[in-house]
């Protein structure tokens, strides 16, 4: 039997993360005396920290002044993470469905690599992931491909036999990038900010490893 993968994205797909994150980012806006819009925040979440720092605060940041403002911000996050994080609707039911359906799956995401373990520790969906990559693991962020690319490499499967599960424009795009099927998760209810996905969902809970073997099944086009 030919193998299949399954590539998570973190935020907004396995976790509601969005509003701790658009909270911490608002604090650290404040605290840097640059007040953040929410719709500034809907424009660049799923970004690099540091390009997001470049689009709030200008370009001539200079890189140490931009490593300690990101780190702040994921200090801030985290702390409130501790304490608010779950499991999205129908993820972890899902992700047990999958690797039960012969899936092999990984996480592969934009955020810290401190960020990422703390998330798989307090839902309890590590125990399904095989691998993870995080934002230590490549040089270039979404909408480059890099980040599943890695994901799928550490996995031993060829990009046709990924399917990746994204909330983000720009994640969406990175997936058809490296050549693969993209499920997007409008758990907001913007659903045309995903148009280019080949599915898309409100929720987890419409999903079922048969939904990932028909797109498997259709071939591929750009």
């Amino acid at each position: 039997m030919e193998q299949k993968g399954v590539l998570f994205d973190m935020d907004g797909v396995l976790v509601d993360s969005g509003p701790i994150h658009r909270e911490a980012w608002k604090r650290l806006a404040r605290e840097a005396g640059r007040p953040m819009e929410d719709s500034f925040f809907d424009r660049v979440f799923g970004m690099r920290n540091e390009e997001i720092l470049e689009e709030l605060l200008g370009p001539g940041l200079d890189r140490e002044r931009k490593a300690a403002l990101g780190k702040r911000k994921e200090e801030i996050y985290r702390a409130l993470a501790r304490e608010r994080l779950a499991p999205a609707p129908g993820a972890a039911e899902l992700v047990a469905a999958l690797e039960k359906a012969g899936f092999r799956l990984a996480l592969a995401s934009s955020g810290p690599r401190a960020n990422v373990e703390l998330m798989l520790d307090v839902t309890g969906l590590g125990r399904e992931m095989e691998t993870y990559v995080s934002a230590e693991d490549v040089e270039r962020g979404k909408p480059d491909p890099q980040v599943f690319l890695e994901a799928a490499r550490r996995l031993a499967l060829p990009p046709g036999r990924c399917v990746v599960v994204e909330d983000a424009a720009v994640g969406v795009r990175a997936a058809r990038r490296a050549g693969m099927k993209v499920v997007g998760v409008a758990a907001g209810g913007d659903r045309e900010v995903l148009r280019e996905a080949d599915l898309v969902v409100s929720s987890l809970e419409e999903l079922s490893p048969r939904v990932f073997e028909e797109l498997l099944e259709v071939p591929w086009e750009t």
